[in-house]
């Protein structure tokens, strides 16, 4: 017998091989208008007796697990002390154990005390993914963020002083033609001032159910950029990101056109002649067929 998800289920790529509870379901904010993960969802928390159930099951039927990510896109939204008991009796269950997970909102992590969020790193949660997607605020604001560049830098730093591995993602084209360089100015100031330990470059993919919805809060000023000007983006932000900090950074997601990877700091110059060397071998692009988000 299996988990029986309640669909759609997403995890990030990473975690690929994890053992996954949907701890929640939905998003408790559900705006950002690039997203439409959880639009045919609402938000719930999912009380501790079914959860137990989910637990006691997978660790008879899988007790050599070492990962596992907590669902669905809002599991830090509930309440720190509920967080820690799902955690430890987790822990308790698989012996073989090396990480917990989950996805974090900015204000999420914000409303957490100092102390929630060292308690629930201690009892055993070791790594949030969140989205900066861009570091303008006024691209931001347009696709209904629900977060600022000083908020997200924030965050970032607050679970990172708390022990937290941060990986964290953006997105190329966010800005569309118009924003463009402010998008990824801001972006790679918002990274060297938070330096994440895993930053993951994607591309805008907009679904057919989100479209409309994000170029009405646009106001039609928006016109996706072309894969040569997504590499632009991708130079760009390689460029102006200034850290001393170990940085790993990778834009293979399946939406990207050109794919790269790397390790700041020193690798930066390296991943820049990698970007010249592509523009100058288009074939070496991932075809449109081949891409998804």
């Amino acid at each position: 017998m299996m988990l029986n998800y309640d669909a759609p289920l997403y995890r990030p790529p990473s975690e690929a091989k994890s053992l996954i509870f949907q701890v929640t379901l939905g998003c408790s904010f559900n705006e950002c208008s690039f997203c439409d993960m959880y639009r045919s969802k609402e938000y719930s928390e999912r009380p501790w007796e079914e959860i137990k159930i989910e637990i006691d099951m997978m660790a008879k039927q899988l007790p050599d697990t070492t990962r596992i990510f907590l669902a669905d896109g809002d599991a830090l939204n509930l309440d720190a002390n509920y967080m820690e008991k799902i955690v430890k009796y987790i822990y308790e269950k698989f012996p073989k154990l090396e990480r917990i997970s989950c996805y974090a909102m900015p204000m999420n992590i914000l409303k957490k005390t100092p102390e929630e969020l060292k308690k629930m790193h201690d009892a055993g949660l070791n790594m949030f993914y969140l989205g900066i997607e861009s570091g303008s605020d006024v691209v931001l604001k347009k696709v209904t963020k629900g977060a600022t560049s000083k908020t997200i830098i924030k965050s970032v730093n607050k679970a990172k002083d708390a022990g937290y591995i941060m990986s964290c993602m953006i997105i190329l084209g966010l800005g569309g033609k118009k924003y463009s360089k402010e998008h990824i100015q801001g972006t790679a100031e918002v990274i060297s001032a938070c330096t994440p330990q895993y930053v993951g470059a994607l591309t805008l993919y907009l679904e057919n159910g989100i479209k409309d919805e994000f170029l009405q809060k646009y106001s039609g000023e928006f016109v996706q950029i072309n894969d040569d000007e997504a590499l632009n983006e991708l130079e760009g932000l390689l460029d102006k990101i200034k850290t001393k900090e170990e940085i790993i950074f990778r834009a293979n997601h399946g939406s990207n056109a050109y794919t790269i990877k790397g390790t700041f700091p020193q690798d930066k110059q390296k991943m820049l002649e990698h970007i010249r060397w592509m523009r100058e071998h288009p074939e070496v692009v991932r075809p449109q067929g081949l891409r998804g988000f």
